[in-house]
């Protein structure tokens, strides 16, 4: 008999106690994901998340003592962290992206399975975006508020380029496969390939990137 899988471990960020309370409720009906912390300030969060090891932070963007943002950068070098906040502002998630977020949720646009699945992506670098998320960054680059590898010079071949455009869609592997009519081995494949083109190591980077989401925003009040 095989040994069990461990769960994903998460640690919840808000300075909410109430959205906190509603996080871990959606998480624990999953028997695969476990919360092992809370924390309600960046601050605090640094302590537990240093503390507990976790493969998955919930980051919220405004807290105080110090907001997700200041510690982002911290904290992605021990989990993956993806943002959940009310706030949509394509400048915020823009930094977020640029700072090493693997993804970004707005409160109300998902449900608990929706949640579930975003976590078990991001623990697997996967990037994980709700869709108002999704329209910010795209409509920035519309607008022409970005100027990232895919409007100007870049290595990538025109396949990898498709795969690209699908990745900064938050599609995944399998997503891919289905609309190229090609093995997800492929994608992988193509996603590596991408990856060392450009010189980064996860989805978000690539994203970041490609869409040119690296130039820092105030957070304002």
């Amino acid at each position: 008999m095989s040994d069990p899988v461990e769960p994903i471990r998460i640690v919840i960020v808000d300075d909410s106690p109430v959205v906190r309370m509603g996080l871990r409720a959606l998480v624990d009906t999953e028997a695969d994901l476990s919360v092992v912390g809370e924390a309600g300030d960046g601050e605090e969060a640094l302590r537990v998340v240093r503390r507990e090891s976790p493969d998955v932070v919930l980051l919220d963007v405004r807290m105080p003592r110090k907001d997700g943002l200041s510690v982002l950068a911290e904290i992605t070098a021990c989990a993956s962290v993806v943002m959940m906040t009310f706030t949509d502002e394509p400048g915020v998630i823009h930094q977020a992206l640029a700072a090493g977020a693997v993804g970004y949720l707005v409160h109300g646009t998902f449900d608990a399975a929706g949640l579930a699945q975003f976590i078990r992506g991001a623990a697997g670098g996967v990037g994980a975006f709700s869709g108002p998320a999704l329209t910010a960054i795209h409509q920035a680059v519309s607008n022409g508020a970005t100027r990232g590898l895919r409007s100007g010079r870049h290595p990538l071949s025109q396949r990898q380029v498709e795969v690209m455009e699908l990745i900064s869609m938050g599609r995944s592997n399998s997503e891919i496969a289905r609309t190229l009519f090609v093995a997800e081995k492929t994608v992988k494949n193509h996603i590596n390939q991408i990856f060392a083109a450009l010189g980064v190591e996860t989805r978000a980077e690539a994203i970041a990137a490609w869409l040119g989401t690296d130039q820092p925003v105030p957070l304002g009040p």
